[in-house]
């Protein structure tokens, strides 16, 4: 077994949630989890206490609340009682408390409210998981944004500040997000940020056939294939201390660990970012 890492997150988002998968994180000394309440069919929390109840200790564990079932389909709800309901019901179908609970992309029930109503919105919703932490249903608690920039539009400040607030990272966030990301990140005075999505859904994408990442890792690369690249650089697009990556492939997780050696040129990654925004106004 390799020693554990925590800046590379097992994401189950399109995860089988098999128990194999898991064990091979572990032995590849991945021990940090992400879930999310509508995952696998709004089964994740339970699929995972069925198959690998004894496992779970092992990982750092965060789940995500905000979208509920409704006839066929999903419903998003900021609505505190709701969220607190869908923080206890989390730590019965896992059969003890998550880690962290983050606020599942809270910009979507922030889209076409007045920057007051969608600051008294937030805010409860921001309340009920800080409570919810305090009250030992969580050891922390913070908020996942696929879309940062809604939240720009809510003041902030003097909200609850999230102890973790997880952002999509990587080459393909464009910098008009990444700029979002840092502003929200200083003035909600978040702790920890973690990045998710680094290939913007699929390794695989001819993105890496036609963009070669590794000039942005300092040598030698030793042989480090363009998709570690990318998922290295990630963790400075924006700065993160850890970044969730969904794969059943446990190849694939080996990459990732041993990507996790490779240094990052940050030199080279704020010239990229001086480029990106001189673009933007050219």
């Amino acid at each position: 077994m390799h020693g554990a890492d925590r800046r590379l997150v097992l994401g189950l988002h399109r995860s089988r949630h098999h128990r194999d998968n898991l064990t091979a994180a572990l032995d590849l000394g991945i021990t940090a989890l992400d879930t999310a309440a509508p995952y696998f069919g709004f089964r994740s929390h339970v699929a995972l206490a069925e198959t690998a109840a004894d496992l779970l200790p092992k990982f750092t564990l965060s789940t995500k609340v905000g979208f509920f079932p409704i006839g066929g389909g999903t419903e998003h709800s900021l609505d505190p009682v709701r969220l607190r309901l869908a923080v206890e019901r989390a730590a019965r179908e896992l059969g003890g408390e998550p880690d962290t609970v983050l606020l599942h992309n809270p910009e979507r029930s922030l889209a076409g409210l007045s920057p007051a109503d969608g600051h008294a919105l937030l805010g409860n919703a921001c309340t009920a998981l800080a409570g919810a932490a305090r009250d030992g249903l969580c050891r922390t608690w913070g908020v996942a944004s696929w879309d940062t920039r809604p939240l720009g539009m809510v003041r902030v400040e003097d909200l609850p500040s999230p102890d973790v607030l997880m952002v999509r990272a990587g080459f393909l966030v464009g910098i008009d997000l990444l700029d979002a990301t840092t502003v929200l990140r200083t003035a909600w005075q978040a702790g920890e940020i973690w990045g998710m999505s680094p290939f913007g859904g699929g390794h695989n994408r001819k993105v890496w056939e036609d963009f070669d990442p590794r000039p942005f890792l300092r040598p030698p690369h030793d042989g480090l294939s363009r998709v570690q690249a990318a998922f290295r650089t990630a963790f400075h697009l924006p700065t993160a201390s850890a970044v969730a990556v969904g794969t059943d492939d446990p190849g694939h997780m080996a990459q990732l660990v041993q990507a996790l050696n490779a240094e990052v040129d940050t030199a080279i990654v704020s010239q990229y970012l001086r480029a990106l925004h001189g673009h933007r106004q050219s």
